[in-house]
């Protein structure tokens, strides 16, 4: 019995921990982040305030631990996506990530809404950074990468994944107000393409 207790026990918090994290996108989606309480995550979610507090101490540490998440199958997602392009044409390996990293209106929200209040608080600023930071750093080797094997080298990788999650973040906006618009999401291709072009040379060109 003792033997098998603390699986029980550790399947139970896992499941706690899911739900909490489900019930908290919610509300803060519909809510916004600044508007949401811990309450209102606990009555969507099913439990008491002390199954909240006995995972998170905070509504900020509930939204980074669902960041990482997301973090984590999004690059695991866009890696796959990159493993599977067998074309040499660069268009494929950038569709075959766009595709991998979709533009999720309540999620695009969420995040935006806790940026703002994250740029109010100078130690959180700092966490989100650096979090930010890992992201790109685990990201642009899969897409430098993908580029060598279509046949193009990336001069400088910092500059380009400053650039990638500039475009990013700036067609996300376009798409999500006109979400059935071809143009816009061609537009948003040819944006990533023109920057993927713009910091890479073909290999068989000497670097200046």
């Amino acid at each position: 019995m003792s033997a098998t207790a603390p699986k029980r026990v550790t399947a139970r918090r896992a499941q706690t921990r899911r739900r909490l994290l489900d019930a908290a996108l919610e509300v803060f989606a519909d809510e916004g982040f600044g508007r949401s309480t811990v309450e209102q995550v606990c009555e969507r979610a099913g439990y008491t305030r002390g199954a909240f507090y006995s995972n998170f101490t905070s509504l900020d540490e509930l939204f980074l631990a669902m960041w990482e998440e997301r973090s984590r199958r999004m690059l695991a997602d866009a890696r796959e996506a990159l493993d599977k392009v067998s074309s040499q044409a660069p268009e494929e390996a950038m569709r075959a990530v766009l595709a991998a990293i979709p533009v999720d209106d309540a999620w695009y929200r969420v995040t935006a809404e806790f940026t703002a209040h994250a740029l109010r608080n100078p130690s959180l600023r700092r966490v989100m950074a650096a979090r930010e930071q890992s992201i790109l750093d685990t990201l642009l080797p899969f897409v430098v990468e993908a580029l060598a094997r279509t046949g193009r080298r990336v001069g400088n990788e910092a500059a380009l994944g400053h650039a990638l999650v500039a475009v990013h973040d700036g067609t996300a906006v376009q798409v999500l107000l006109e979400p059935g618009s071809e143009v816009v999401r061609r537009r948003r291709e040819e944006l990533f393409m023109n920057v993927l072009h713009a910091y890479s040379t073909p290999i068989t060109e000497e670097p200046q």
